[in-house]
């Protein structure tokens, strides 16, 4: 297992980039237009990226770190494969020009899809990320490919449904 390291500047202001990267209360452009999905955005809380319709869960796992402004970091398991559990971590720096994001892959279990899907989702994730922070909205392309995604939501496999990853609260 190796960790995978990604680096952005962007310019805008910090509490931007962190809503980008923790609001609830839409879709995260971001994050191929997941839906996070949590009890309460703090350690130790379910987290999980759904879709748009909410019927399918892409991602499933727990906040391990809720710092405001600096670091959110949680568990990654992709529900449509059976690879172990990654932890993905991303770190604000506040710069005199703006904010530089490192996106930080821990135990990336290598040689696996989630491994291979996690290489090509470091660069996207981050320059959707600076795009919308920065206020220049998502390319034609990555809109389109949402919505490709969306229209194409009834391919994913059944273990993927929302019924099968209830959102458990953590454990007294």
């Amino acid at each position: 297992m190796t960790d995978k390291v990604f680096r952005i500047h962007i310019q805008a202001p910090l509490a931007r980039v962190w809503r980008e990267l923790t609001k609830t209360d839409e879709a995260q452009g971001a994050v191929y237009n997941a839906w996070l999905v949590t009890t309460v955005l703090g350690e130790g809380a379910p987290l999980q990226m759904r879709t748009g319709t909410g019927k399918n869960v892409i991602v499933d796992g727990r906040v391990l770190v809720h710092q405001p402004m600096t670091h959110f970091a949680h568990t990654h398991r992709f529900t449509q494969y059976d690879d172990p559990v990654c932890e993905v971590h991303y770190l604000l720096a506040e710069k005199d020009d703006g904010v530089e994001v490192t996106l930080r892959i821990k135990q990336c279990p290598e040689g696996t899809r989630t491994a291979k899907d996690m290489q090509g989702g470091g660069d996207f994730i981050l320059k959707n990320l600076k795009a919308l922070a920065e206020g220049k909205g998502l390319s034609m392309g990555v809109r389109l490919m949402y919505a490709l995604m969306g229209s194409m939501e009834f391919v994913l496999p059944k273990r993927c449904r929302s019924e099968h990853w209830p959102l458990q609260k953590k454990e007294p």
